[in-house]
């Protein structure tokens, strides 16, 4: 039996309540950028004016966070599901975290400009 040391939540229904958490964020995100999209003449100063807003940057970066968690507990099941070998288990999963956390920072920077 493999050991839930590293999941994200307290336990399966914590993780499985943060995926769905994840997803409803996920999906209003998408639906406020393709209505941005879709009823908006799209031109380097409207999208500048768009993504300049505060909103616009908290919201993106709640959705940065919400793909973040739900890649990590997506991941990490399948990692402790497929992997019996626990050192390349914990090798990989520090390498999906060490990704996770630069596509952080990256979006960090690229969002509020460093």
């Amino acid at each position: 039996m493999v050991k839930h040391i590293s999941s994200f939540g307290r336990n399966g229904v914590h993780d499985f309540l943060l995926i769905r958490a994840t997803a409803i964020i996920m999906t209003l995100y998408t639906i406020y950028l393709v209505s941005f999209c879709a009823f908006s003449d799209i031109s380097y100063v409207s999208w500048t004016q768009f993504f300049g807003g505060t909103f616009t940057k908290v919201f993106t970066m709640l959705a940065l966070m919400s793909v973040l968690i739900h890649a990590w507990i997506g991941l990490w099941q399948v990692l402790t599901d497929y992997i019996k070998c626990a050192k390349l288990r914990g090798g990989l999963q520090l390498g999906v975290i060490a990704v996770l956390f630069g596509y952080f920072f990256s979006g960090l920077f690229i969002l509020w400009g460093a």
